[in-house]
């Protein structure tokens, strides 16, 4: 996920003040280990990051399906090691495929990830997973490891935690990390012994629960296929496969070896247990109706169109450019991923006009403004040159005022001056674009909503030709529906389907 700078620094500076560490006892161990974080640390510290994901990512606004997930997540939280600990569990309005959890019993897990899951088993070994890092106090001593070493992330190396991967400087500094601005960030993760207990943990919580542990081998399967799903999709659009998978496996052991590791322990829960029903058709009656993909908060990708209801503005990617829409800004990206226009809001009270805007947010040292419309909106394209370590760094910007009032960077960046030259037509192509929500981008800015549905004689084949999604709608079908190798689904069958 991604994590805000704010934050960061805030957990930084909170690591720093608690000093050396102290003899704790661990929850789940009952060994002592020395940690810099005490419980009442993890809570207050939890406490503080929360709010930052909050803002981060929003929450989701369905109070079915958060009153179910927190109804899970404390019947599981209440026979672990810490059920003392006020334990909170949230829902995100995100598709990210990610679950995580912070120190002091805040869990989070978001929408995108409860699209792929198949039963309320499966969720229950996601969140028992995450329970599992918080009882055994594993980012506490992500912290301490940290601090040995000379004060490096605090709870922002948690699982799925994605640290924000453009710095802390200004608009000069984004543009000298282009890459890594196009890009999703950098994945904090914990170690592999971490991992593999926090699984071990989460299969003791759901057979205590009556869930068969064995659930969480599907999870893993079923995510792991997601990743292969996306490498099929890569290459069905003619890009390289994407790196490192989904968020929540990402942070994990090899697939191999987990999936081996459960097995072992979900066999030490097999005799003489007879597990209740895994809530198959519970738990698709209560995700029946949530969006999927992105959602109208957070603006839509339609093909090359992005459209966001919200801010009042729509943008049309050059031919072979890829969107990427991240919470707070959204990269147009081209084909060989060296170059992207990236969109932000301009800072509040960042400036009365564009130059004000300009000098306060580029801070430039020297430079010139050209002043256009686009498409009716009042636009000034800077470009000029910032102080930089060493000597200074080129800059290239366009401010542009909204048909909402709200003023917009639109930041021109790539690896070296080479690749922005020989991308800048269809970067200014991609800003000649932006423009006020029209009636048709009105009626095309529609969301997508995930339903249930009995799979008809005809298979997967029938549902994806009224599926909304453009690439391999099939296969993204069955996978949501755990059968991407197999397809193996009766018709009549309870599946989930994707309407407009």
């Amino acid at each position: 996920m991604r994590v805000s700078k704010t934050w960061l620094l805030g957990c930084l500076t909170a690591l720093a003040l608690v000093g050396c560490g102290t003899r704790t006892i661990n929850p789940v161990t009952g060994q002592q280990e020395r940690s810099v974080m005490s419980e009442a640390d993890e809570i207050r510290e939890g406490a503080k990051a929360h709010q930052e994901v909050l803002k981060e990512y929003g929450v989701l606004k369905n109070d079915r399906v958060q009153n179910y997930v927190n109804d899970i997540g404390q019947r599981l939280a209440k026979i672990s090691q810490r059920s003392q600990l006020k334990w909170t569990f949230t829902v995100l309005d995100s598709p990210e495929i990610n679950a995580f959890a912070l120190p002091g019993g805040y869990v989070y897990i978001t929408r995108g990830i409860m699209a792929y899951l198949d039963s309320e088993a499966d969720l229950a070994g996601v969140i028992g997973h995450e329970i599992g890092h918080v009882t055994a106090r594993h980012g506490a001593q992500r912290a301490t490891r940290q601090q040995d070493a000379a004060l490096g992330v605090l709870l922002g190396n948690v699982l799925g935690a994605v640290l924000d991967a453009k710095g802390g400087g200004g608009i000069g500094q984004q543009i000298g990390q282009a890459t890594q601005a196009v890009a999703a960030g950098n994945i904090a993760r914990y170690g592999r012994e971490q991992e593999l207990q926090a699984d071990g943990l989460g299969a003791e919580y759901l057979s205590r629960v009556n869930y068969d542990p064995r659930n969480m081998i599907d999870v893993i399967r079923v995510l792991k296929d997601q990743e292969r799903f996306a490498a099929e999709v890569a290459r069905a659009e003619g890009r390289p496969a994407p790196q490192g998978g989904n968020s929540w496996l990402a942070s994990h052991p090899s697939n191999d070896q987990r999936l081996e590791s459960i097995n072992k322990i979900a066999a030490q829960y097999q005799a003489g247990k007879n597990y209740v029903d895994e809530g198959r058709v519970r738990y698709l009656q209560v995700i029946d109706g949530i969006a999927f993909g992105e959602s109208p908060e957070q603006g839509l990708t339609r093909g090359r169109n992005f459209y966001h209801s919200a801010l009042n503005f729509a943008m049309t990617a050059s031919s072979g450019f890829r969107i990427v829409n991240e919470a707070d800004q959204l990269n147009f990206v081209s084909p060989a991923g060296d170059a992207a226009l990236i969109v932000q809001l301009a800072p509040p009270n960042a400036g009365r006009n564009h130059d004000e805007i300009i000098r306060n947010v580029v801070k430039p040292v020297s430079g010139r403004s050209d002043r256009y419309t686009l498409n009716g909106l009042q636009a000034t394209h800077f470009t000029g040159a910032v102080a930089a370590q060493g000597g200074q760094r080129a800059v290239e910007l366009t401010v542009a005022t909204g048909a909402g009032g709200q003023n917009f960077l639109m930041i021109y960046a790539a690896k070296d001056a080479a690749t922005l030259q020989r991308n800048r037509a269809a970067l200014r192509e991609t800003e000649g674009s932006f423009r006020g929500m029209s009636a048709q981008d009105t009626a095309a800015a529609k969301p997508w909503v995930l339903r249930t549905t009995a799979l008809p004689r005809g298979g997967f084949s029938d549902l994806a030709r009224t599926a909304p999604m453009t690439t391999l709608p099939e296969q993204q079908l069955k996978l949501m529906n755990g059968v991407y190798s197999t397809g193996a689904v009766q018709p009549g069958a309870l599946v989930k389907m994707v309407v407009q």
